[in-house]
């Protein structure tokens, strides 16, 4: 099956996982999906992730993380869609819940959040927001 916004399925799936209280979710694997799910581990909204080899396609196991039992993701966002793409330059970057969410951002020099890529002084397309 073939999905027009790959990252907004990932979103989703993590998003209705959350809701059902799972503990993990599995996303088709790509090294955008890597990068966002390694960002979402060192802001500390997820406990972990693995990539799964398979053989039709490789899979990203993502571990939900919860604090007494509410979800350490509170909400996803998804900004800039395939039809609509949204880019900032370095000063314009927003901030997510004055400071306590993340904006992910595709720039030249990678995926990586809002924060770091304000500290590079660089700009680039606003993947979501996550807090």
């Amino acid at each position: 099956m073939t999905v027009t916004d790959p990252i907004a399925d990932m979103l989703t799936r993590i998003r209705n996982a959350l809701m059902a209280g799972h503990d993990g979710v599995l996303v088709p694997s790509s090294q955008m999906k890597l990068s966002i799910a390694g960002i979402l581990r060192e802001e500390g909204f997820i406990d972990r992730y693995e990539v799964l080899k398979g053989k039709p396609e490789s899979m990203i196991k993502i571990h939900l993380k919860y604090t007494d039992s509410e979800p350490a993701i509170l909400g996803l966002e998804r900004v800039s869609k395939p039809g609509l793409r949204v880019y900032v330059e370095r000063r314009r970057i927003p901030r997510v819940y004055g400071g306590l969410g993340t904006a992910i951002l595709s720039t030249p020099k990678g995926i990586m959040t809002g924060q770091e890529a304000w500290r590079q002084h660089l700009g680039g397309e606003i993947l979501c927001y996550v807090w």
